[in-house]
């Protein structure tokens, strides 16, 4: 499921650490990882001398800290747009995830400030790991998926049993969060948790491929809801469906209703204090 890893690097933030963790999955040991950095746009000729003499260093010194198996790492220093570049690499190489820093720039701000993990995530199709530079990336033992009816949500679902399949001690978390507030008590809502039709087939496709799970039945407004439970279960790793609702003549342009931080997704990104990982479908 996971053949090709792409790691955007820039020097900064904690995206080296987070492939150094998911590393130490059995199930990704196999896969090949393209380490790149993109270097933008300069006013002179000195200054873009400088800026790839820059990147060079930027690319050894992230291969170095990674350690990997030479036979399977590849580094790729370009020159342009990173918000763009970041993407057509990951066409290039069919990226199965893209792993990238993230300052979690909050709505407009992220428009405003140019935000390149926010750009490339709202044009991929592909599952995306953000890493925040203020969180602390650990060992992925504890991984909870945000589950609903979307196919963006079952896909993450898949992908966090393939992680965990062969984590030893590892833990699967089951979360879905009723928006209606007339619905009985968050207490008895939790009591009820492995009933619901949603979880409890979640919870059986995780029995039948030997993962352990715990489900949880929240009540409220689902990003909130879904950071505060993340944190309270001491989360290695979010997973997050993010549905494209745009028609496919507008494939190519961003999700306005993103961008403003309206979505889910959106919310969870920015607040979340551990690493997320958000996809949409297998077949996007």
């Amino acid at each position: 499921m996971m053949q090709n890893i792409l790691l955007a690097v820039s020097g900064l933030g904690h995206a080296e650490e987070m492939l150094k963790q998911m590393e130490e999955i059995p199930s990704i040991q196999r896969a090949k990882v393209t380490v790149l950095h993109v270097v933008p746009p300069q006013t002179t000729a000195e200054a873009m001398t400088a800026k790839w003499e820059e990147g060079g260093k930027i690319l050894a010194s992230a291969i170095q800290k990674l350690q990997l198996n030479p036979n399977q790492v590849n580094s790729v220093l370009r020159q342009g747009e990173p918000k763009d570049v970041v993407g057509q690499v990951a066409n290039e190489i069919d990226a199965d995830l893209i792993i990238m820093g993230s300052r979690g720039l909050k709505r407009l701000q992220s428009i405003l400030a140019n935000s390149v993990s926010q750009y490339v995530f709202q044009l991929t199709s592909r599952p995306m790991l953000l890493v925040k530079d203020d969180i602390y990336v650990k060992a992925i033992n504890r991984v909870m998926v945000a589950i609903d009816k979307s196919e963006a949500s079952q896909y993450c679902l898949d992908l966090a049993l393939f992680l965990l399949k062969d984590i030893k001690g590892g833990e699967l978390f089951l979360t879905h969060v009723m928006t209606d507030l007339k619905s009985p008590s968050a207490e008895t809502a939790q009591v009820k948790a492995d009933k619901h039709p949603i979880l409890e087939a979640a919870a059986n496709k995780a029995q039948k491929q030997g993962v352990k799970s715990r489900s949880i039945l929240g009540i409220g407004k689902p990003g909130e809801k879904i950071c505060s439970l993340s944190e309270e279960m001491n989360i290695d790793l979010l997973l997050v469906g993010s549905p494209d609702r745009r028609p496919t003549i507008a494939k190519n342009f961003v999700d306005l209703d993103k961008l403003i931080g309206t979505s889910l997704s959106d919310y969870v990104r920015i607040n979340a204090t551990c690493p997320v990982l958000l996809a949409r479908t297998a077949a996007a």
